[in-house]
């Protein structure tokens, strides 16, 4: 090193040792990344009366369903590990988060909360809180009065929870997360709990889904609208920003969890891999764009988008392994250009959180594409995860999209998606012609898994379903409020309307729990739809369980006989308006999975092999007889638990001849 290279050098280390001084850091700490103007980051130390000025400034600015529903603001408010007596009031675009590696370490005394904003919740949209505690102190109570696109992940309450205020609310999300006492849900319509545990359950009103809950309620469907799943089969949690003892920023990976039970945290901090914010390109609304963000893409650099609106000319590129796209603070993706706001390859391990996308005034194919193409290629060990995603098409301002969503990747795990076409802000008027898109998730890849997706108001199917091995965890739809006649609105001809979950023809392996279609026609004229829900019916891996449909209100004229005719492939009572037009069930169609099963000989050509394909959260014994004519079935082996493959089991008895059978329990 020559001489003048080290002075150079010595200086440097001089500015930062000064900053560092300057800023009350020690050696080892990092100063705070620059997550922009409206990141607010609190530490212990903070004076209580600063944040809670800050809290209800930000509050006083965006609870107001007529104002501050579309509006540009966006806000991330961080709190760094330590308890904070203070109350926050949620509004639109707030996302709250704790800094700690557990949800223990920041505690909140007092509330964190959400009421309606002006006579009912069902407009309670875009907000979440995660990885912190809540002591309320009003009567140890927290309120939680939500609707579509908004979650509660890795939030412990130390009391009850109220997943509405009395008022009617259309929500709702809620994961990896702990309630000491109750969970009460009164007028909230629907909700999802994955991988949660509580003190106790109280309620159900349409359709409640619980997926590896360790304390879930007691009830059968439909006598209670609830649907259990004992364990989850496969989820990866979302990451999340902490901080070390130093308040160095880190993004934690959480493992990948197979027939998981109860929160991740529950024995400790969440396992996982960590990620050093040196590793993530902060991006900036106003600064940034599709191809300043590309570029840190493209050189194997993970993305942080920072509060705000992001207008790109051309696609989001997501083309390396295992890259985390993390959105802050609800920041907003908007085509311009007729492309995809984003662009996610085929390849493994892709992680793209907290971002809604918007659909530009010209319409692009989907606002969201995971993979390109249909393929082979399996991501099974290391899936492709999308969570909190958000897609409007109309709302704050025209728009037009084909599909919100589009999946052509196998293994992808979608965990809380909420994909709306408008039917109320800008490009709402005219309705049928404001804000036009066809679908909100078409899947083309195999194995895709969805935990709560709520798609709404779409022109033909919500929701297309052309890939194998589907499975679908909680599902909430309403048709489109706006057909302006029946022939504008109609399958083919004869066919009135479309079906909203749309499984096609040629599939032949799929799984859904606990879906919820609502009917609202607000035109002066009669708008019918044959089936909510169509599957083909000559497969026996395609298997729907607990269906219900509501005709809420329609036809404006008050003399019509608009209705769902059906729940499913033409079975199912009918639901008639004009008006309320009441509640139609399907019990299980299919009580359990009904899978072939196969024999044969095994590798060494001596025994028998009995395969068959398994689920998670079932529990299988294989049977056999050694005649037609024997009365009764013998058990072979002890009962096993599935595992969402084909599993195989070794009869080494030398019959001549054997029937088998397998009994999901």
């Amino acid at each position: 090193m020559n001489h003048a290279y080290r002075s150079k050098f010595h200086n440097a280390a001089i500015v930062v040792a000064l900053n560092m001084a300057l800023l009350g850091l020690k050696p080892g700490v990092q100063a705070a990344p620059n997550f922009g103007t409206n990141v607010y980051l609190f530490s212990p130390s903070s004076p209580t009366a600063t944040i809670q000025s800050t809290l209800n400034t930000l509050f006083a600015q965006q609870n107001n369903a007529s104002t501050s529903q579309f509006d540009t603001n966006r806000y991330a408010i961080l709190f760094e590990p330590g308890t904070y007596n203070v109350t926050i009031n949620m509004g639109y675009y707030m996302q709250v988060l704790g800094l700690g590696q557990s949800p223990d370490n920041v505690t909140i005394n007092g509330a964190l909360q959400c009421y309606n904003f002006g006579g009912e919740s069902t407009e309670n949209f875009w907000m979440s809180a995660e990885n912190l505690a809540v002591v309320p102190t009003n009567s140890s109570t927290m309120t939680w009065s939500v609707s579509q696109g908004t979650s509660l992940r890795r939030v412990h309450v130390k009391g009850t929870l109220n997943v509405t205020d009395g008022t009617e609310s259309s929500g709702g999300f809620l994961a990896d997360s702990e309630v000491d006492s109750t969970v009460n849900t009164w007028s909230q319509q629907q909700w999802l709990s994955r991988n949660d545990i509580w003190g106790s359950w109280s309620g159900s009103l349409w359709n409640m889904v619980f997926v590896g809950d360790s304390n879930p309620p007691s009830g059968t469907w439909p006598s209670s609208a609830i649907t259990i799943v004992t364990n989850t089969p496969l989820v990866r949690e979302k990451p999340y920003l902490y901080v070390d003892s130093n308040t160095n920023f880190f993004v934690m990976v959480p493992a990948l969890r197979t027939n998981s039970l109860g929160t991740s945290w529950a024995s400790g901090p969440t396992p996982g891999v960590s990620v050093p914010i040196s590793q993530f390109y902060l991006a900036q609304a106003g600064v940034d764009n599709a191809a300043t963000i590309n570029a840190a893409l493209s050189g194997g650099t993970n993305v942080i988008l920072t509060p705000g609106i992001y207008h790109l000319t051309n696609s989001i590129l997501v083309a390396q392994p295992d890259t985390i796209v993390l959105g802050l603070g609800f920041p907003t993706l908007v085509p311009t250009n007729r492309n995809p706001a984003m662009v996610i390859s085929d390849v493994n391990g892709v992680k793209v959180s907290s971002i809604i996308f918007d659909a530009g005034t010209t319409a692009s194919p989907s606002l969201l594409e995971v993979g390109t193409a249909t393929s082979s290629v399996d991501h099974s060990a290391d899936p492709i995860c999308l969570y909190d995603i958000c897609c409007r098409v109309g709302g704050e301002f025209v728009g037009t999209t084909t599909n919100c969503v589009t999946i052509n990747a196998n293994n992808v795990i979608g965990d809380n998606l909420w994909l709306w076409r408008a039917d109320h802000g800008a490009g709402s008027t005219p309705y049928w012609t404001g804000n036009p898109s066809q679908s909100g998730l078409v899947v083309n890849g195999n194995n895709v898994t969805m935990y709560g997706l709520f798609v709404e108001h779409h022109q033909q199917y919500q929701t297309l379903w052309n890939g194998n091995g589907g499975r679908l965890y909680f599902y909430q739809s309403e048709l489109p409020y706006d057909p302006p006649s029946q022939s504008a609105w109609s399958e083919a001809p004869g066919v009135d309307g479309y079906a909203s979950y749309k499984v096609a023809n040629t599939v032949t392996s799929h799984e859904a729990y606990g879906l919820g279609i609502y009917a609202v026609f607000i035109n002066s004229v009669n708008i019918s739809c044959l089936n909510a829900i169509e599957t083909p019916t000559n497969s026996q891996q395609v298997n729907v369980h607990d269906m219900m449909d509501v005709y809420i209100a329609g036809n404006t004229s008050g003399s019509g006989t608009s209705e769902i005719y059906h729940i499913i492939n033409g079975t199912g009572s009918a639901v008639v308006g004009p008006g309320w037009g009441g509640t139609a069930y399907a019990n299980y169609l299919w009580l359990n999975p009904t899978f072939n099963v196969s024999a044969g000989f095994d590798i060494t050509g001596t025994n028998i092999a009995i395969t068959l394909p398994t689920e998670s959260w079932h529990t299988y014994q294989l049977q056999y007889k050694n005649a037609v004519t024997d009365p009764s079935w013998s058990n072979l082996g002890s009962p096993f638990g599935g595992n969402d493959t084909l599993e195989s089991i070794i009869d080494s008895t030398a019959a001549s001849s054997r029937f088998y059978r397998g009994v999901a329990q």
